[in-house]
């Protein structure tokens, strides 16, 4: 086997990349080649749980990458326009978003406040959109471009009580809104794909999913080795996809790729 650095010269924003797959997804674009705009709201880690975007952005430059931290509130879209900005004066230009910043509220539909279903969907979704609009620019200019949402299982499975209603609802918004923005940019040579990962042992959902049995939960590591696989894709090719685990098991499989590392192919 040879390792194949598919994203040389290419510039990937992660958002939510301070800890859990959107850490595990900037260490491995990192050591995929790619320079790592490494975006999220915690700077300092708390002691409640660990994480930061200064922790991740140190793990990457002790492996020999590049990676840029930049604190952002994907909430607040001056915080977006502004972390994109820094991207594009640092680097001149955006390859990659990777969408993966969420929350989720674990209640049950009636005790659900109608603040709460806007907290998760401002963040979940809205700030899916600022993100993405703030990028798309830049990507139209190259004419080029992979845009990745992350988004669940859930959001086509029951997965009540581990992620809570609210949050698959803002999952499943995300799907239809990829398939409607593929279509949109494809002219541009622009991808626009979601990936669904399962229940997974990251530090978030292990913090608020204490007493489920998690012996059957995916790492992390897992997912970011889909991720890197579809930002390595021709987007003219590969586009418009909602995708499950073993939906990209399959795509793999079907090119000969490595399932130990989406960056890894058979001789």
């Amino acid at each position: 086997m040879r390792v194949i650095k598919d994203l040389e010269g290419k510039v990937a924003i992660v958002t939510g990349a301070s800890r859990g797959i959107g850490k595990a997804i900037a260490l491995g674009l990192a050591n995929a080649g790619a320079k790592v705009i490494v975006t999220a709201r915690t700077v300092e880690e708390s002691a409640m749980i660990g994480g930061s975007i200064m922790k991740t952005t140190e793990e990457i430059k002790k492996r020999g990458g590049w990676a840029l931290p930049v604190q952002t509130n994907i909430a607040d879209e001056s915080s977006v326009e502004s972390m994109v900005q820094k991207a594009l004066s640092e680097v001149g230009r955006i390859d990659v978003l990777i969408n993966n910043a969420g929350i989720s509220v674990r209640k049950p539909f009636k005790d659900l406040t109608l603040k709460e279903w806007d907290l998760v969907f401002r963040i979940n979704l809205r700030g899916l959109v600022a993100c993405t609009k703030s990028v798309l620019p830049a990507m139209m200019e190259q004419r080029c471009g992979h845009i990745v949402n992350i988004s669940s299982i859930a959001a086509i499975t029951i997965n009540y009580p581990i992620t809570g209603l609210v949050y698959d609802v803002s999952k499943a918004a995300i799907n239809r809104l990829t398939w409607g923005l593929a279509e949109e940019v494809k002219e541009y040579n622009i991808a626009v794909n979601a990936f669904m990962p399962e229940n997974t042992k990251s530090d978030g959902w292990m913090m608020v999913n204490p007493e489920i049995d998690k012996s059957e939960w995916q790492t992390t590591d897992l997912w970011s080795d889909n991720v890197i696989f579809l930002v390595t894709r021709e987007p003219q090719q590969f586009n418009g996809k909602v995708l499950t685990a073993q939906d990209i098991e399959r795509e793999m499989e079907a090119i000969g790729w490595d399932r130990k590392g989406a960056y890894t192919k058979k001789s």
